[in-house]
């Protein structure tokens, strides 16, 4: 790519913008935020770390949405961040405020781009945004799947003391509570977990998973999770950009796949140059498939207030 703008400049869109420009995954990178010096701070001290990096790509920082223009790839990480104690659904009507006033400005500035949707509850404002946009769903799209399965991963390493290169994770559903991490799709070097963790272990991990974001902020008090988000904002993008087609879990507006329509819900992604190229549909046992449904009907509950 040539240019990706990332609206938000807090600790996760820095962190993001450190990592796409270390990984050259576009030749210019866009920081906007509305503090006044803040982007243009952050956009100066990562492009300072270039020499030593080894990187070209550029950055520029601004309070103007209007630079925008002539992005192939816009991200939204602005808005609130939760506090100790709040549900990503109580931050729901500041930031979908937000983001539509980002989406209004980029439909004039880059009618032609891709959008990636981070801002909380993700799920929720990536249909909001898709709805606004009028876009085709491939478009369009959210993170969240990436962390929640990076987290899985992290957790079922941590509990065998295997490396974590060997492990693959799957997690569907809403970003949320009623997220549904999938056991049944997560192996070591191709080897179900089943053979080497008990279910009381399992368990533990599933409900540790769900938990993981707030986790990280009882812990740190006054800051969310920023690293492990921007990574996944890194992976889904590496896709795009060199059209490698990985399948990783994102948000995507579902028209008919797991029996759903109209509602942005967390699912596996092939995701290539045009963004989400297809959505695979796993079959899903009745339970795996009733928790999915749980999750589905908590993100409608949501988008059911936008319609208020």
């Amino acid at each position: 790519m040539n240019k990706i703008t990332i609206v938000g400049a807090g600790r996760v869109g820095e962190s993001a913008a450190h990592n796409l420009a270390k990984a050259e995954l576009c030749r210019e990178v866009v920081l906007i935020d509305i503090k006044e010096g803040v982007a243009q701070g952050t956009a100066l001290d990562i492009q300072e770390s270039a020499p030593i990096f080894h990187f070209d790509t550029t950055l520029a920082g601004t309070t103007d949405l209007h630079a925008m223009a002539g992005s192939e790839l816009v991200i939204i990480t602005a808005g609130i961040p939760r506090k100790p104690g709040m549900s990503r659904s109580d931050v729901l009507d500041t930031n979908l405020a937000v983001v539509n006033e980002i989406v209004d400005m980029l439909l004039k500035t880059a009618p032609n781009a891709m959008l990636l949707v981070v801002s909380n509850p993700v799920d929720v404002l990536t249909y909001a945004a898709w709805k606004r946009t009028g876009w085709p769903r491939h478009r369009v799209f959210g993170m969240a799947g990436v962390l929640d399965s990076a987290r899985m991963a992290s957790f079922v390493a941590m509990e065998t003391g295997f490396s974590v290169r060997d492990i693959t994770a799957m997690v569907l559903g809403g970003h949320g509570d009623t997220m549904v991490p999938m056991t049944r799709f997560t192996c070591i070097n191709g080897i179900p977990i089943e053979h080497f963790l008990t279910k009381e272990q399992i368990q533990k991990i599933v409900e540790r998973t769900r938990g993981g974001g707030a986790e990280i902020l009882s812990l740190r008090k006054t800051a969310s999770a920023y690293d492990a988000p921007a990574a996944a904002i890194a992976a889904m993008v590496d896709s795009i950009s060199h059209n490698r087609r990985h399948i990783l879990p994102g948000v995507a507006v579902l028209q008919g796949e797991y029996g759903l329509h109209d509602i942005g819900m967390g699912v596996p992604v092939v995701f290539g140059e045009n963004g989400v190229e297809q959505v695979i549909e796993l079959p899903l046992t009745p339970e795996e498939s009733a928790a999915f449904m749980r999750s589905a009907a908590m993100v409608q509950a949501d988008l059911d207030q936008l319609n208020k």
